[in-house]
């Protein structure tokens, strides 16, 4: 039971879908408990992801599949429904930490300008062209069949949501720590909510490789890790620690570069071991 209240209140903090009431005076809040929900980001990106998968689906069933826009339209809805599902926290981290990484160099600046609620020219490119490119590798795999970017959606949503927490784990809190939202969670993260954080991976990542093969399960995960660690290795440099807007910002470059695996493998090893009744 403790488990699901840790789950909860990591649905409650990362997204907008309803815990209040009755059963938000069951799931209670203490700094100790979201520090524990971590675990349970993962688990998070299984609600976004099955969300994403299932607009995309719709969508391309209601504009009939072989049409030639229908992939990108999808695309588009299906990110704009994932957007409110969140309340853009991941795409406002990133916004953020563009304005701060464009427009200082020195290390107090930069924070200084992360801070700042008002949005940038860097934070708007960096939207602008994340959103873009998500728009076009998603529409891309749509072109494929409906069984590519369903999995990629759901499995990438799932994966990316594990990466920031080893930011969590090897790096310093370097935030504002009187207002910063993300600070019980800013503590050494253990090892054991790091393992049940992965489980939350396994079994996304075992469908997703029975339905497309093991090729794009493997240069998913590969591509996505690659994205996490450069950022971890920016943070690490530009400011010598995280704060919460470096976690949505490892989050949305980790499920870009997922998607961008897939595409690559699709594009290296074709869509012969596919298997559209895997839904």
């Amino acid at each position: 039971m403790q488990a699901i209240r840790h789950y909860l209140l990591a649905v409650q903090f990362f997204t907008r879908i309803p815990v209040s009431g009755p059963l938000a005076d069951w799931v209670g809040y203490s700094p100790a408990m979201l520090r524990a929900s971590a675990a349970h980001f993962p688990g998070v990106g299984w609600l976004i992801g099955a969300l994403a998968a299932l607009c995309f689906g719709a969508l391309s069933w209601l504009l009939g599949m072989g049409q030639p826009f229908t992939p990108l339209v999808a695309a588009v809805l299906s990110t704009i429904v994932t957007v409110m599902a969140t309340g853009g926290f991941h795409e406002d981290g990133l916004a953020d930490v563009a304005d701060g990484l464009g427009g200082g160099y020195q290390r107090e600046r930069v924070l200084e300008i992360m801070k700042d609620s008002r949005i940038g020219a860097f934070g708007a490119m960096a939207l602008v062209l994340a959103f873009a490119a998500k728009f076009a590798l998603l529409a891309q795999l749509g072109s494929h069949g409906l069984s590519i970017p369903l999995w990629s959606l759901f499995c990438g949503h799932v994966v990316s949501r594990f990466w920031p927490l080893l930011a969590v784990r090897t790096l310093p809190h370097v935030g504002d720590t009187a207002t910063s939202k993300s600070k019980p969670l800013a503590d050494q993260i253990a090892l054991s909510a790091l393992f049940t954080a992965a489980v939350w991976c396994v079994a996304p990542v075992v469908l997703m490789a029975l339905a497309l093969g093991w090729q794009s399960a493997l240069l998913a995960i590969l591509f996505s890790g690659v994205g996490a660690a450069w950022m971890l290795w920016r943070f690490k440099i530009r400011l010598q620690g995280f704060t919460g807007d470096c976690l949505g910002t490892i989050q949305q470059v980790a499920e870009l570069a997922f998607y961008l695996g897939v595409a690559t493998a699709v594009a290296a090893f074709g869509t012969a071991g596919v298997r559209p009744w895997l839904l």
